[in-house]
């Protein structure tokens, strides 16, 4: 039996070992780029205000 091969996500050619699923480095650069960049986000309604944060929310400050 064949291994099932399987096509990168971001460009459609076949991926390849070492950066799997992608293809190569640039594929695979430019998809965390989409995830930093929020550009995988779910449309929906807006959060309610209860559930926002503040903007001073850090590491040090305390929780809301």
């Amino acid at each position: 039996m064949l291994p099932k091969t399987s096509s990168c996500p971001v460009c459609g050619r076949p991926s390849a070992a070492e950066t799997r699923p992608f293809c190569g480095k640039a594929c695979r650069d430019r998809d965390l780029l989409q995830w930093l960049g929020e550009g995988y986000r779910v449309p929906g309604s807006p959060a309610a205000d209860e559930m926002k944060k503040s903007d001073d929310y850090g590491v040090d400050s305390p929780l809301d």
